[in-house]
């Protein structure tokens, strides 16, 4: 009777247990490394041939990257695409930092923080540059990465990793 009344109790307390338990460990990001497909502004693929047919040297354009975050597709000045994104969200309060052609530089509107053409910090009060992504060409289409090695413009570990 004993182990009829603990294995009722136990089944019970573990199946009220497990939804609380799946609420606080994350969903997993998938195993797959072929990366996010970026998207325009209305939910679809960009195809790299007709984006870079479309937009000029220095432009610095916004797509949907990893997790769904606003990032930036930078044209270099010999029409190709740069093999890094920039992610859009400000480090000091999460705005979306607008991209100033007029001046070269990332322009945050809440609090004036301001980034040079590749996102690193160049003018409080946000603490910490943009953070990156690795922006790849498969079969035309634009497919981000997580951004885990050193950060290219200040020589330090990624912060955002």
């Amino acid at each position: 009777m004993n182990l009829l009344t603990f294995g009722a109790v136990t089944g019970t307390a573990l199946g009220a247990l497990y939804p609380v338990v799946k609420y606080f460990i994350p969903p997993s990001s998938g195993g797959g490394s072929g990366g996010v497909t970026a998207k325009d502004a209305l939910g679809k693929d960009i195809l790299v041939s007709d984006f870079i047919a479309s937009h000029a040297p220095g432009d610095h354009v916004l797509s949907q990257g990893l997790k769904g975050d606003p990032t930036y597709l930078v044209i270099k000045e010999d029409k190709a695409l740069a093999d890094f994104g920039i992610n859009a969200v400000c480090t000091h309060l999460g705005c979306v930092v607008p991209w100033n052609a007029a001046e070269n530089k990332f322009k945050c509107p809440c609090h004036g923080s301001q980034y040079d053409s590749n996102g690193k910090v160049v003018r409080g009060p946000a603490p910490l540059s943009l953070a990156l992504a690795h922006a790849a060409v498969v079969d035309n289409k634009v497919s981000f990465t997580p951004w885990t090695e050193t950060d290219f413009r200040t020589g330090e570990d990624p912060w955002w990793s």
